[in-house]
């Protein structure tokens, strides 16, 4: 094991670097049963604020929060044959309750389509109340054979967005809506991950669903990450389900819907994505601490000095914490705000408030410089400014880097060795995937040439699958 404050260097080990993050920046811990994990403080802070920002925008295209039932009757699975087909290996079936056999096995949720489209038939029977638009907050649990931090565990945390509209153009515009103004463009500017998009081939795309999207990420060991995905599911569980309407002529029609969903795994991403053998580099937006101002010795000049840059920052929107724990070290202090990312340090001694100066740190590119007391707080604040975009850039370098065009599905495998692979979906042709399946490379996602989303009708000879090994 590494010696404390010590991370396995990403070349060394990845895997191991990313389970050291994670334990070291006070994320996370593994739960009593396995597969489950506990959320720490600063973990959940994180959280917090991605919910916040995907909130936000979830409501600004028209869905409202509602919550639905934990426990759904194991027959509502039955309803959809694909549904119940690809989710049954990861089910947890309770069978007793009270100390008795239950008349009916219920199912821990996997996912909500089942029991929220049992409530939609009711509340469904006339155009007028289309479309409806309904998202939840919840957890949901899946028997995870092979459990890792974030990005799979048995239960996790997530939103998943449940609608249901007249026509099919509009519940399609409307799951690419949800890709691309909420999730790509909160991963994009917030998260500072410059996710692919595009569409699930049928052996990837969510059962039930007639087309899957998804925000394909890069992380910094060449794997892919799917951060988050939007579905169209057709008429399918209108059908299992009776979802109807009657519209303005009063023909009774079966409803078009969508279910779309992100969760935990994207702190995995924002870990993966950034970290480097330092720890974590958070964006500004999603740190829990923008700035911290470090105490060297508790002398009455410099905590007096101290309070006057928080309080500064603080005035102007600033999130900032003092950290005057002058029992533990300065250095095992700076340590740890470097592995929990804190994009910048204000440290300060008594020879600086001497001098009249502080040492600002910037957190993303390691650089130190000192600056006048009088500006310290200025300077911080200006400091935050653009860190995402550094962030955003070097991702995309390191992507760009990373991504290889290739003639043939054996080039494709060799070059998802170590990033991306490109290829026509010709070149694909129709066993590629289930050759590259063999060695452990997926497709992630087939795009348009130029990188757009790909239309219904579009040709093979028009499209590119992007195919890379994956968490």
């Amino acid at each position: 094991m590494p010696p404390q404050n010590i991370l396995t260097p990403q070349s060394e080990d990845f895997p191991a670097w990313y389970q050291d993050v994670v334990a070291r920046a006070e994320m996370a811990d593994n739960g009593p049963v396995r597969g489950t994990m506990v959320i720490r403080p600063w973990g959940y802070a994180i959280w917090e604020r991605m919910q916040a920002e995907l909130d936000r925008r979830i409501k600004d295209t028209g869905a409202v929060n509602a919550y639905f039932p934990l426990f759904i009757p194991e027959s509502y699975l039955h309803k959809e044959a694909k549904h119940v087909e690809g989710f049954s290996p990861e089910l947890a079936v309770v069978t007793h309750g009270g100390g008795k056999e239950l008349e009916e096995p219920v199912v821990v949720r996997p996912t909500s389509e089942t029991i929220i489209n049992a409530y939609f038939s009711k509340w469904v029977q006339s155009y007028r109340e289309l479309p409806l638009l309904i998202n939840q907050w919840a957890n949901v649990v899946r028997w995870e054979l092979r459990p890792r931090l974030f990005l799979r565990t048995t239960e996790f945390l997530w939103q998943e967005g449940h609608t249901a509209h007249v026509s099919e153009g509009d519940a399609g515009a409307y799951a690419i809506r949800i890709l691309q103004s909420v999730y790509a463009d909160f991963m994009r500017s917030v998260m500072a991950v410059p996710v692919l998009v595009g569409r699930k081939t049928a052996k990837e795309r969510f059962a039930g669903a007639t087309t899957t999207w998804t925000c394909e990420g890069m992380m910094r060991d060449g794997k892919a990450l799917q951060m988050a995905t939007s579905h169209e599911l057709g008429q399918n569980f209108a059908k299992a389900f009776d979802i109807t309407f009657a519209d303005a002529e009063g023909r009774q029609s079966y409803v078009w819907q969508t279910s779309w969903g992100a969760s935990t795994r994207m702190i995995g991403a924002l870990i993966m994505a950034h970290g480097d053998d330092n720890g974590l580099r958070l964006p500004p937006d999603l740190a829990p601490i923008q700035v911290v101002v470090l105490v060297v010795r508790d002398e009455p000049e410099v905590v007096a000095e101290a309070n006057r840059l928080a309080a500064e920052l603080a005035a102007v929107s600033v999130r900032v914490q003092i950290d005057d724990r002058t029992s533990t070290s300065f250095g095992r202090r700076a340590v740890d705000w470097e592995v929990k990312g804190v994009p910048v340090r204000l440290e300060l001694g008594p020879r600086d408030v001497a001098a009249g100066t502080a040492t600002l740190v910037t957190r993303h590119d390691g650089a130190k410089v000192s600056v006048p007391l009088s500006e310290a707080a200025a300077r911080a604040r200006a400091a935050l400014e653009g860190v995402g975009a550094r962030l955003a850039e070097e991702a995309e370098a390191m992507r760009l880097s990373r991504t290889r065009e290739v003639a043939s599905v054996e080039e494709g495998r060799e070059a998802a060795e170590g990033g991306f692979a490109v290829m026509g979906l010709d070149v694909l042709g129709a066993d590629g995937e289930s050759a590259l399946n063999s060695s452990g490379v997926t497709v992630r996602c087939v795009q348009r040439r130029d990188g757009g989303l790909p239309g219904r009708d579009d040709p093979d000879t028009e499209l590119v699958a992007v195919v890379a090994k994956a968490y």
